[in-house]
């Protein structure tokens, strides 16, 4: 290891711990050495606050001169809620930036790495790129696309049911695997189920992590059926958005927007059209969206080509039963060509279960 990739390590991981915190904003953290010690640290902590290398220059002060600064993206060049921190690094007097991955955004990659040159500043940028990267998947996709990085989530068997036939799924995981779960709805922007996961459990759909965030609760309703009483409507613990179809109560509608939940009509004619569904997302800001639903919705996004992300928890069970519901339902591909690929899956150890991460691959 390099002192450069021990130092962009550092950085990285301030960045990481404030996962959950600085949606829709990237992660970035920074680190600024001089004479081999480290003088200053940041990261950034919320949307609109000061960038990790403000933090980083106002705890190293006048030893930030002449020295190193590490910063997890390129810093920015514009003018925003704050000012361009690539002018900040050249008034601070910094002789070297080492960058780990340009801005992805294709209208400002470049612009901060052309400030600094331009101001005899050394640059080198690469270090640690594709850890940088995947910690920024969300926003590397939201900044670009305008929508929101969708991961699908599930706790399955062996045999991958997510219940018995007779609808019973309490509990398939481990207790450490459902803590696991929650701190994936604290870094998630939006929380995605069914109506019928609404009308079978009554779940809240929240953050029960110290300190964690309720993220937004999206459910699928095509004929709005959903409850009165549920705990999605009335327990205030966080914002509810309702989508539907065209076929949709319209009484009912008046009813839910009196309780103060949003309710989003698709394009479907029967049923909700999930690329309404993270189009909208995308319109109100949502960056990141984590899909707790059951084989039918599960299968919908995927056909559409709209899970970014795959993350499953394999209890070491066996349940059985051609009628037990599985995690990925709809029709199904007709060809083993046509599967879907996961690339770049790993798998560890949570409590009893196993934990599967997975990026689809579409194009294969």
């Amino acid at each position: 290891m390099t002192n450069h990739e021990f130092y962009m390590d550092l950085a990285l991981k301030n960045a990481s711990a404030m996962k959950g915190q600085t949606d829709p904003n990237p992660l970035v953290g920074s680190v600024i050495v001089n004479d081999n010690r480290v003088v200053g640290i940041g990261a950034h902590l919320k949307a609109g606050e000061p960038h990790a290398e403000i933090h980083a220059l106002r705890m190293a002060g006048e030893k930030a001169k002449g020295g190193t600064i590490y910063v997890t993206l390129e810093p920015c060049s514009h003018h925003g809620r704050t000012g361009p921190c690539a002018v900040a690094i050249v008034e601070a007097g910094l002789k070297r930036v080492v960058i780990a991955t340009l801005d992805p955004n294709p209208v400002v990659s470049g612009n901060g790495v052309k400030i600094l040159e331009d101001a005899g500043i050394e640059v080198i940028t690469g270090v640690r790129e594709k850890e940088s990267q995947q910690m920024n998947e969300v926003f590397n996709k939201f900044i670009v696309q305008k929508k929101p990085f969708v991961t699908l989530k599930s706790g399955i068997t062996l045999d991958g049911k997510i219940a018995t036939h007779t609808s019973h799924s309490k509990w398939i995981t481990s207790p450490e695997a459902r803590e696991d779960v929650h701190h994936l709805r604290n870094e998630n922007m939006a929380i995605l189920v069914g109506v019928n996961t609404v009308i079978k459990d009554d779940p809240e759909l929240t953050t029960r992590i110290p300190n964690g965030r309720n993220p937004i609760r999206i459910i699928l309703d095509s004929t709005l059926k959903v409850p009165l009483e549920s705990k999605v409507l009335t327990d205030n613990l966080a914002e509810t958005w309702i989508f539907t179809s065209e076929n949709y109560d319209k009484k009912k509608e008046q009813t839910l927007k009196s309780l103060g939940i949003k309710v989003f009509q698709t394009s479907g004619k029967k049923h909700v059209d999930p690329n309404d569904v993270v189009h909208t997302l995308g319109e109100n800001l949502i960056s990141s969206l984590l899909i707790e639903g059951g084989g039918t919705i599960n299968a919908s996004f995927l056909e559409n080509k709209l899970i970014d992300k795959v993350v499953l928890y394999f209890a070491p069970k066996l349940i059985g039963g051609q009628n037990a519901p599985t995690f990925l339902e709809g029709a199904g591909f007709e060809k083993m060509s046509d599967a879907v690929e996961l690339s770049d899956g790993t798998f560890t150890k949570v409590g009893p279960d196993f934990k599967f991460v997975g990026y689809p691959n579409y194009d294969k």
